[in-house]
């Protein structure tokens, strides 16, 4: 039985991690800073530690024991001196303790944002230079580094959603609603995949055998990309905010958004190609490639955001 850390486990993405984990039966070590991490089901084995990635003298015996660490922790947004404390030393300090400790395999949830703006059609990582535009992606890209020094692995999600987002969905709904809108006809393709699919592939990469993984870094994301429309068509549906609304250009949505500060973001993210080829990490951990969102997810809106809904 191999021991499994999952570092920022009582997160959005780490907490799906630890039930992925506890299903393949591993001995589970759950790190959080401030809340406790929920405990997954079964009768798999739990230590909890606490950690604090701005304090690296918490961080010393963290790993003893652990043989797969999944670092999930990040600080995304706030004062750049936040974003490179957590992201860029405390990953550091996390990995010397690893290291320390004999961990004999290091998994880091990144983000695809390390490529900064751009249109992306179906590359895979090692065909695209990374550009992070933004503090909290600047030190990720060099928790990136760090890992990948230790001979780590890297996984970088597009769009993420699903129980306990609270970034994407919600704001797409902030657009919808700023919109009084939806566009039928934009034609943007984007990487999309669920929080419990993300999970399984940070799980796979953890535990399969060295010899089958043939890259530092991959791409975590359905391979077939969406399109915006379909995409914005499916939180309206899933959420129950509104009927089918009258076509808005993306020229009109613009113009329309001018004066509010809290969505554009969001309609950046669907303006323009952000699609990464993803099939290399499917393969390499032998997890049989899935099928559209459209089928897997969106028919399921609803049953995960069901406090959006209810709002």
């Amino acid at each position: 039985m191999q021991t499994v850390m999952i570092a920022g486990a009582a997160g959005f993405v780490g907490r799906h991690a630890a039930a992925e984990a506890a299903r393949h039966g591993a001995a589970l070590t759950l790190m959080s800073h401030r809340r406790i991490p929920p405990r997954p089901g079964g009768r798999t084995a739990v230590r909890h530690v606490r950690g604090d990635l701005m304090a690296p003298d918490s961080l010393r015996g963290v790993c003893d024991g652990v043989d797969v660490l999944l670092h999930c922790a990040s600080q995304i947004g706030g004062a750049p001196e936040a974003n490179d404390l957590v992201n860029a030393r405390g990953t550091a300090a996390l990995v010397a303790e690893a290291r320390r400790a004999g961990v004999s395999r290091i998994v880091y949830l990144s983000t695809a944002s390390v490529y900064g703006r751009g249109v992306f059609r179906g590359a895979r990582p090692e065909e695209i230079e990374r550009r992070p535009a933004s503090p909290t992606s600047r030190s990720r890209a060099a928790a990136e580094d760090i890992v990948g020094a230790a001979g780590g692995f890297v996984l970088r999600p597009y769009l993420v959603y699903g129980p306990g987002d609270q970034w994407v969905v919600p704001g797409l709904l902030r657009l919808l609603r700023a919109l009084d809108g939806a566009a039928a006809d934009w034609d943007a393709r984007l990487s999309v995949i669920s929080v419990t699919e993300l999970a399984a592939l940070l799980v796979a990469v953890g535990l399969a055998p060295r010899e089958r993984l043939s890259a530092p870094a991959y791409h975590a994301a359905y391979p077939a990309p969406v399109r915006a429309s379909e995409l914005l068509r499916a939180v309206a549906d899933g959420t129950g905010a509104g009927p089918a609304w009258p076509r808005v250009s993306l020229a009109g949505a613009r113009a329309r958004l001018r004066e509010d500060r809290a969505a554009p973001g969001a309609l950046d993210m669907l303006a323009t190609d952000h699609w990464f080829g993803s099939e290399t990490v499917w393969a390499d951990t032998g997890r049989q490639v899935p099928g559209p969102a459209q089928d897997l997810d969106f028919p399921r809106m609803r049953e995960w955001y069901a406090d959006r809904v209810a709002a």
